[in-house]
């Protein structure tokens, strides 16, 4: 496996945003990027129980407005909104914590736009947060963003082995360090203090790449 790793990171863009989430103050994560498909096409990949695996995680469960779903070794959760194809909603939980995730998809050019928000509430006293930021959620988006750019480029399933080989190679330490990098830039737009960001980005970068 070998990616143009400056060509992905740059496809992305990376906000982080407040907003108020069921009534209480939260923060957003926003990563958006364009693929060369049609929504119709991108939908499926995002919805399918048959297309999910070939470039993300197995998943079982009632794929269904209402319906609990289940990733392998990850989130579960509800689906919470479904307007094929346009917009995605479900609850994240996992580690005994809730946070959202919104998928919306808009026609760009002869493309999709893809922008997904991970919504989690503001607590009091956030250790995790002013650990690792908002790339402890973002790098992994990216990650994610880039197996799906390489299933719709294909069709075909991406290789996990493959994938974590290529994680724990120079490319993918590589990629791990630039996605770590482009959401300090976004906390610190976001009004983090940059020594904090620069110490959170460190430590995300850290356990990526798997120190």
């Amino acid at each position: 496996m070998h990616i143009d790793v400056a060509s992905y990171i740059g496809a992305v863009t990376r906000e982080v945003v407040g907003r108020e989430h069921e009534g209480k103050p939260a923060r957003v994560v926003v990563a958006s990027r364009s693929y060369d498909t049609t929504p119709d096409d991108l939908w499926d990949a995002l919805t399918s129980a048959e297309r999910i695996p070939r470039w993300f995680l197995p998943i079982s469960g009632e794929l269904k407005l209402g319906g609990r779903y289940q990733l392998e070794g990850n989130a579960g959760g509800t689906i919470t909104a479904c307007e094929p194809p346009r917009r995605l909603s479900v609850t994240w939980e996992f580690g005994g914590g809730t946070t959202w995730v919104n998928v919306s998809l808009a026609a760009k050019g002869a493309g999709t736009l893809l922008e997904l928000e991970h919504i989690a509430l503001i607590a009091g006293g956030e250790p995790f947060w002013d650990q690792f930021g908002p790339g402890a959620v973002g790098v992994g988006w990216d990650l994610t963003l880039i197996g799906l750019a390489l299933h719709l480029a294909s069709g075909a399933a991406v290789d996990p082995a493959e994938v974590a080989a290529w994680s724990a190679s120079d490319e993918g330490k590589a990629f791990a360090a630039e996605s770590s990098d482009g959401w300090r830039r976004a906390s610190i737009a976001y009004g983090t203090d940059e020594a904090a960001a620069i110490a959170a980005a460190a430590q995300t970068t850290k356990f990526y790449q798997g120190g």
